[in-house]
């Protein structure tokens, strides 16, 4: 069965939209047509004029006279900064700076490593470096033999050992105070604590619960009898219904089930 609501149908147009409608379409029908006759005619006069007189002329000629422009000005910027540099560079700088450098900075750095630089390192290597070095290691020496050495057998080494007995001794006072603790704590405190839970507390809580047992049934008998006397017996479930199994709709047997009493369904 369709319960689908049926869809309204659109209306029909008015009168007016009707007569307007082809006044509308003929007028813009003769301004659009002619409009667009136009544009088709300049597209096409466009594509000719750029196929068979634009396209050739770039190529044949405006091209051409670029490319020429770009290599004169190209030849003109190395006439002017390149080629000139590049010559005097090569013709002069270069050649002055070569006689230069053979005729006079190489002589003038030998002669100043020679008889400047190399006696210079050598005075200063004999008579200052050596010296130094030579005093430095005199001071290591009587610093190692005079201070650092006694100081570590009389007094550094002395302090360790004693340092090292204090903490034996003190370890072992501790273990003592340690073992001397836990067996206190045994004979005062865990030991009677034991006693007391074994010889009191348990046949305490044993003849508690031998005493509480028979008050509680007592209470609760008194109690059911109690609800018998003011409620009446509540109504017991059939056995049909009792008997059924877990999800399950019918009784597991038709016999009946015998009658449970108040005394046994409070306990």
């Amino acid at each position: 069965m369709n319960t689908e609501k049926p869809q309204p149908a659109d209306g029909g147009e008015g009168c007016l939209v009707g007569a307007l409608r082809i006044p509308v379409k003929i007028v813009a029908l003769l301004v659009v047509l002619p409009v667009r006759v136009v544009w088709d005619l300049l597209t096409a006069l466009g594509r000719l004029l750029y196929r068979h007189v634009l396209a050739p002329v770039l190529t044949h000629l405006v091209e051409p006279l670029l490319r020429a422009l770009g290599w004169l000005l190209t030849t003109l910027v190395k006439l002017v900064f390149v080629w000139p540099w590049a010559g005097l560079w090569r013709y002069l700088l270069r050649p002055v700076g070569s006689w230069l450098y053979v005729h006079l900075l190489a002589p003038l750095c030998r002669a100043l490593h020679t008889y400047v630089l190399r006696p210079l390192a050598l005075l200063t290597w004999r008579f200052v470096l050596v010296p130094a070095g030579r005093a430095v290691i005199w001071l290591a020496e009587a610093a190692y033999r005079y201070l650092l050495r006694p100081l570590y057998r009389y007094v550094l080494a002395p302090l360790g050992r004693a340092l090292a007995w204090a903490w034996h001794v003190a370890g072992l006072i501790t273990g003592a105070l340690w073992r001397a603790l836990r067996w206190t704590g045994r004979m005062l405190i865990a030991r009677p604590a034991a006693q007391v839970y074994r010889y009191v507390l348990t046949p305490a809580g044993h003849l508690v619960r031998a005493v509480w047992r028979p008050v509680r049934d007592s209470v609760r008998e008194v109690r059911a009898e109690v609800r018998r006397a003011l409620f009446g017996t509540p109504p017991v479930e059939p056995a049909r219904s009792r008997a059924r199994t877990l999800g399950s709709t019918t009784a597991a047997g038709n016999t009946p089930a015998p009658e449970i009493s108040l005394h046994e369904r409070q306990g």
